[in-house]
């Protein structure tokens, strides 16, 4: 064999070689490239929901998403921080204190056995005295009508309203059955509103302002109780 043909044969097998190698070296490249590509591909599938999850979502998974797009808290103001209530706490409190005031002062109807009549608007229960709501009491020793005509109202004012009650329990509206002093407030025999009832006959006044004030006046127009003549000469 010539030594030039050698040469040429040698050279020839190297070049084969170089390029086998650089084919598989290419290949190998493309097969990473496309498993680092399958890779994001699936990592991005599995985070992408299907179609159908919002329907089939748990309620549990639901709960945590919901629990999760809430906007946190903020901390509580620790005591002595000084810090001011906000406009949105006010109703609550605002609603706090009025229960707070409004369940002590809370009126309802008791019932009071036997009143004692000390005229006609004020009544006694032992110690206590109450004084019937929307009349002026008229007092006992009151004297009506004109000159050589009068007569002693006051007392038979008291007589009447005693006549109506006949040691008769009434319904009062109190805050307590305990109350010191003199408690002004309506009471009721039955159905019958007492000072409404002396109003309406005359045998009591009504301040300015009171809701009695018509029924009174009326009472005075028509010459009834202490507006008329003496009852024990009809």
């Amino acid at each position: 064999m010539r030594p030039a043909a050698f040469i040429t044969g040698i050279t020839g097998m190297v070049v084969v070689a170089g390029l086998l190698l650089a084919g598989e070296a290419r290949l190998g490249g493309g097969t990473a490239g496309e498993e680092t590509m399958s890779g994001e591909e699936t990592a991005a599938a599995d985070s992408t929901p299907d179609v159908g999850e919002g329907a089939t979502m748990s309620d549990d998974r639901a709960e945590m998403i919901a629990r999760s797009t809430e906007p946190a808290a903020p901390p509580s103001p620790a005591p002595g921080d000084g810090v001011t209530s906000k406009p949105a706490d006010l109703p609550q409190q605002a609603d706090t204190a009025a229960g707070q005031t409004a369940s002590p002062s809370a009126k309802k109807a008791v019932e009071l056995a036997r009143p004692m009549v000390d005229n006609a608007g004020m009544l006694s229960f032992g110690e206590r005295r109450l004084q019937l709501a929307g009349i002026v009491p008229t007092p006992v020793d009151r004297i009506c009508g004109p000159a050589g005509r009068q007569w002693p109202c006051g007392m038979m004012a008291k007589t009447a309203l005693r006549l109506l009650l006949r040691n008769r329990s009434v319904s009062c509206d109190l805050e307590t059955v305990e109350w010191k002093d003199t408690v002004t407030t309506a009471c009721r025999l039955g159905t019958e509103d007492l000072g409404a009832w002396l109003a309406e006959n005359g045998w009591a006044e009504a301040p300015v302002g009171s809701p009695l004030t018509a029924a009174a006046e009326k009472a005075r127009q028509a010459g009834k109780g202490l507006y008329g003549d003496d009852p024990r000469r009809h």
